[in-house]
């Protein structure tokens, strides 16, 4: 099989020759550039610049010689965008590494940190001394009371501003035949499966604009108020999704959105919550990109989810990452037991939070070999950590946890 093979086979829930493998197929499975650039010289690969893909997390864009290297089924619409040199700035790394980072996305020096402005002047998001990534700083419904329409709360919003490839080349009339053009350029080049980015965030949106604790007491205190924004935000998703879609709809195989709704003990709402707020919307918008171009639809969605589960898929979705597995209720054998036949699990692969940062080489090896048995099994997973590869993880332990997946 090719990679795309082996990836739609693993969604059509058969067993394909190997595991397929994720690594910067999407924003969440990816690698901190200070991590990515040890890693390279760990493995002795040629010297390059790092360049940084994703500036708030600080995630680099990884090489093809390691893609290669880890036999890497997967790879994001974004890389077939800014790869000329204009498109990038000389930057430096927070341990001093010489990088990159993507000239419209420049962070300006103030004391003691690093921050992002909007356009009109606010701090939108700052990485302090010290932090190894950006952290929302500003949140338009709160700083100026709801004054504002989405659309523009959204300009003054961390999460929807800043970003990395394509970047400047999706704004603007001619966006959509630039991102065609892009992603056709990307499909005739690489059998890898390509996942498109789209977000269409609806929880993590109000909490954006609004502020988490402010967000929450908007769902349980002001119900109409809480459904009047969410209607409103569908909308402008849809309109969106038609013109992502639409033009980079043929040359995709993933649509990838995104909502955070897990926390460490279990979902952050309760599921009749769920139905009530989110699956309506989720549904209209899953199977809306499934009408318009026949993709797969994956949900990036952090944390314990697994009372959430049956309400997702019926909903729509195909697969669901990164599969927290250190979380409440989040035991990889039992998801696969229990929901199996109906999702696909992309990523469970390896704990984030204790054991890639902090195990032996050997006990990875033996950690991604239990979880690999366990989801594997006609079909249905793709291999990745359970999100990215954090700045301080050993690069002897990256390779262990490559090398132990097949």
């Amino acid at each position: 099989m090719n990679s795309r093979e082996r990836v739609l086979t693993a969604f059509a829930h058969r067993e394909p020759d190997r595991v397929p493998v994720d690594l910067s197929g999407h924003r969440s499975s990816g690698i901190a550039a200070m991590a990515y650039a040890r890693l390279r010289a760990h493995l002795g690969l040629p010297k390059k610049t790092i360049r940084v893909y994703d500036p708030i997390q600080q995630l680099a864009i990884v090489d093809e010689d390691v893609l290669e290297r880890f036999g890497v089924d997967t790879i994001e619409m974004g890389r077939a965008f800014a790869q000329d040199d204009a498109s990038w700035a000389d930057w430096t790394l927070p341990d001093g590494t010489p990088c990159q980072m993507p000239a419209w996305a420049l962070p300006e020096r103030l004391e003691g940190k690093w921050v992002f402005r909007s356009t009109r002047g606010h701090i939108l998001a700052h990485m302090p001394d010290g932090a190894f990534y950006f952290e929302q700083a500003y949140y338009p419904f709160v700083d100026e009371h709801g004054s504002k329409e989405i659309p523009e709360a959204m300009e003054e919003s961390m999460w929807h501003v800043i970003g990395g490839p394509p970047g400047p080349v999706a704004a603007g009339s001619d966006g959509p035949q630039h991102l065609a053009e892009g992603a056709r350029r990307l499909r005739a080049a690489t059998d890898r499966a390509i996942l498109g980015l789209f977000g269409g965030n609806l929880l993590e949106a109000g909490q954006f604009l609004y502020r988490n604790d402010n967000f929450y007491m908007l769902l349980a205190a002001e119900p109409n108020k809480a459904h009047d924004f969410l209607d409103r935000l569908v909308e402008i998703h849809l309109a969106k999704l038609e013109r992502f879609l639409g033009a980079v709809g043929p040359y995709i195989d993933i649509v990838c959105f995104g909502d955070d709704l897990g926390m460490q003990q279990g979902p952050q709402i309760s599921p009749a919550m769920y139905r009530e707020f989110f699956k309506p919307r989720h549904s209209l918008m899953w199977n809306r990109a499934k009408e318009l171009a026949g993709v797969k639809v994956m949900l990036h969605c952090c944390g314990g989810v697994r009372e959430l589960l049956p309400d997702l898929i019926d909903a729509g979705l195909d697969a669901i990452n990164p599969v927290q597995i250190s979380c409440a209720r989040m035991n990889a054998r039992e998801l696969k037991s229990e929901f199996g036949k109906d999702i696909v699990f992309w990523g469970g692969g390896c704990d984030t939070q204790e054991m890639l940062p902090l195990a032996s080489p050997g006990e990875i090896g033996r950690h991604v070999q239990e979880q690999v048995a366990a989801l594997r099994g006609d079909g249905g997973f793709v291999f990745q950590q359970v999100h990215n590869i954090l700045a301080g993880v050993p690069p002897e332990n990256i390779v262990a946890m490559f090398e132990a997946i097949n």
